[in-house]
């Protein structure tokens, strides 16, 4: 079973990660397009900083889902490096449930705000307005799973392996 979880949450994190390169990589093009646009056909496009916002929310927030679980988010190890061995798995398992809690907290505020906006039209877009704030509730659930994940393996003594060493 918890290799299954294993394999199930690696495939997400390289999906996710995937995901939000590609985001990148889009953003990327339309700022290029719109600073061409602007001062070489002296016509800047009406869409384009709504588009780059809009993949710039997705792109960092489900990046940051996946650094929850690959732990390339700022850490302090100097403290639980320093406690006796007890302490420092009791801290950092109450890291995890601290970050889990704030996920959670983003999956289910996160999916209130797209719920009230998701009438309203980005008109530079034609999109829904909920549409953007989406990543919040996506990212925000998980990174309870990841929270999960890495909360069930310091229960077992192990580690989340991650995508690259």
């Amino acid at each position: 079973m918890l290799s299954l979880l294993a394999a199930v949450s690696r495939w997400i994190s390289r999906l996710t990660l995937v995901f939000a390169a590609t985001g990148l990589v889009v953003m990327t093009a339309v700022i290029g397009w719109q600073v061409f646009a602007r001062y070489v056909l002296s016509d800047s496009p009406a869409w384009a900083e709504a588009a780059s916002l809009a993949l710039m929310v997705w792109f960092i927030l489900l990046a940051a889902a996946v650094g929850v679980r690959e732990q390339f988010h700022i850490g302090m190890t100097a403290a639980t490096n320093a406690m006796p061995p007890a302490l420092a798995k009791l801290s950092r398992a109450f890291s995890l449930l601290m970050v889990g809690a704030f996920g959670a907290a983003m999956g289910v505020w996160g999916g209130e705000l797209v719920i009230r906006t998701w009438d309203i039209e980005i008109a530079t877009l034609g999109i829904s307005r909920g549409f953007g704030y989406l990543p919040l509730p996506i990212a925000g659930w998980l990174i309870v799973f990841f929270s999960i994940e890495h909360l069930i393996a310091e229960a077992r003594g192990g580690k989340v392996e991650p995508l690259w060493s």
